[in-house]
């Protein structure tokens, strides 16, 4: 023992490292199986907040949130056994999302270790496939190196989360230890020789095109990027869910190029002789399962910078390869002047494209979600926070909100549903200052709805609206495609969303046409609770652009032998 240090107990050891790592909040739900870190986080419940949740799933979704807005790591805790695997959904989407996470799970004791003991489960196993790094902390007086690796590691690279199991006899225990310094961002810059490939590549090009993505940005490389894009004259696009890397307002703003893309744009990815890849992972999402580019040596002229140097050849092979963060990329890049014409006359045809594109079309119905979406673009603040969930539902959002500055879309990348409602919350929390909305389908909201809870408890008042048409959408559209008539497993029966969240003490309004929404939403906002406007659409407007009905006639008479 170091006779100049307190000795602490581990919980409080794990606490105070915390802090030191620069953390604000932390997302969980209270298990007996890390009792001590809640001892020590009541000692600096001044400096680091614990928000208590309802349900791990809608905590990891909060912690994966924060993460994503501030870039700093999301910190959340869940008990072992159930607790670690109801949170698990939302370490795989920081993991697809590229978003810094570092997960605390309590495990058994050492003693009880490999007995299958009451709730015992092997995460390093569990997690393996879903995180940077997973490891157990079976020293106390380790606890501050291991914590400080944990968050060098989830900010490190292509970022992303770190899993720590706390077995309860290690957190009892106690040690006299020193607390590591926060920890530094570290991530590899351009070459100066491919800053000149990239150079002489572009200045080759005749139709380049310039796509951006993925997660470790923060708003300098993005205003630096634009400005330099604008500059040039080149088109460009976002990937799937970060359409907030980009000011859309921008005249080189072409769209994104993710689910539902306009199909002009899609075709000009595929023509593109030069395409600029800058952070996105190019998934299956991202290049329309893998058909804009084609495996495993695209047709384009592909230069790929990436944060991760794993993701670089993973799918498609580079013509030019470039392992660096986007910032050091943007400050790079910045001193290359050039453009041409021709680059300017396909970004204006583009341009075009998109704002026809983001018309809203009349759907069935007396509410117009289009122009609901459209409303929300046009009134609300310009550093508001959309949080949205996984479904048809979203887009809608996708397709009619133009984003208009860093970090106000917050969207799981990887799809998974009941995502909006609690990243709205995180947001609300970590910037109390910004205006937040959340997006929601009614079978996506009811699979963390109970978050509410946790709004009203904490005064989280944000507006979330939860879009009711009856259905498993975005499945039921499928199956109309492949098996019309034939429906089973995606009728929903729903309660009156207005009447839930009125009875946890929050503001609930039902809307049913178009032109009752903008005075509910501003009732709603005024209100100054936690608040939910029940939007009821016709179950046939499926998507932003076709109807259930047709999607059905058009695969029967593809199919006559199908749905009888």
């Amino acid at each position: 023992m170091k006779s100049d240090l307190k000795t602490r107990h581990g919980g409080r050891i794990l606490a105070d490292a915390l802090v030191a790592q620069g953390a604000k909040l932390a997302f969980g739900v209270p298990g007996e199986s890390y009792l001590p870190v809640l001892d020590g986080l009541h000692d600096v419940r001044e400096q680091l907040a614990f928000i208590v949740c309802r349900q791990e799933g809608g905590a990891s979704y909060m912690a994966e949130a924060c993460g994503k807005l501030t870039g700093e790591p999301g910190v959340l805790f869940v008990t072992r056994g159930p607790g670690a695997t109801n949170g698990a959904i939302g370490v795989h989407t920081g993991f697809q999302d590229s978003t810094p996470m570092v997960v605390f799970i309590g495990q058994v004791p050492n003693e009880f270790a490999e007995r299958e003991a009451f709730q015992e489960i092997d995460y390093r196993r569990m997690y393996g496939q879903m995180a940077k790094w997973v490891a157990q902390i079976d020293r106390v007086e380790r606890i501050p190196e291991y914590v400080s690796h944990a968050f060098h590691t989830a900010m490190a690279g292509r970022p992303g989360p770190v899993v720590l199991a706390l077995p309860e006899d290690m957190l009892f225990s106690q040690a006299a230890v020193a607390d590591v310094p926060r920890y530094h961002t570290v991530r590899p810059s351009p070459s100066p020789a491919e800053v000149s490939a990239l150079r002489e590549l572009l200045l080759k090009a005749q139709r380049p095109f310039v796509l951006i993505g993925g997660g470790g940005w923060n708003r300098d490389a993005c205003l630096k990027l634009q400005r330099w894009i604008e500059a040039a004259g080149l088109p460009v696009g976002t990937s799937f869910r970060c359409q907030d890397l980009f000011d859309n307002r921008s005249p080189s703003y072409a769209g994104d190029v993710g689910i539902g893309i306009n199909p002009k744009l899609a075709q000009r990815v595929k023509e593109a002789d030069v395409l600029l890849v800058i952070g996105a992972r190019l998934g299956e999402m991202t290049t329309s399962g893998y058909t804009l580019l084609e495996a495993p040596v695209p047709q384009q002229t592909l230069v790929h910078v990436h944060a991760g140097a794993e993701e670089l050849g993973r799918v498609y092979r580079p013509a030019l390869a470039i392992n660096s963060g986007y910032a050091q990329f943007a400050q790079a890049i910045e001193k290359l002047s050039f453009s041409k014409p021709e680059w300017r006359k396909e970004t204006e045809s583009l341009r075009k494209s998109y704002l026809e594109w983001t018309e809203p079309l009349p759907m069935p119905g007396k509410l117009q979600y289009g122009e609901v979406i459209k409303w929300l673009s046009a009134q609300l603040p310009e550093d508001t926070i959309v949080a949205g969930g996984a479904g048809n539902f979203a887009g809608w959002l996708h397709r009619h909100f133009r984003y208009k500055g860093f970090r106000t879309q917050l969207g799981s990348t990887n799809g998974s549903m009941g995502y909006g409602y609690p990243a709205a919350l995180a947001a609300k929390l970590a910037l109390p200052e910004r205006n937040v909305i959340a997006l929601c389908g009614d079978g996506d909201f009811l699979m963390t709805g109970q978050e509410i809870a946790t709004a009203v408890q904490y005064g989280a008042a944000f507006v979330a609206l939860v879009v009711n048409n009856g259905l498993y959408g975005t499945i039921r559209m499928h199956q109309e495609r492949e098996y019309p008539g034939r429906v089973l497993g995606t009728e929903l029966r729903n309660p009156d969303f207005a009447a839930y969240a009125r009875a946890f003490g929050a503001h609930g309004e039902v809307v049913e046409r178009t032109e009752d929404f903008a005075p509910a939403f501003e009732r709603a906002r005024a209100s100054g609770k936690p608040a939910i406007l029940e939007l009821r659409i016709d179950p046939d407007a499926i998507t932003p652009a076709t109807t259930l009905s047709a999607i059905r006639e058009k695969a029967r008479k593809a199919h006559p032998t199908l749905g009888r």
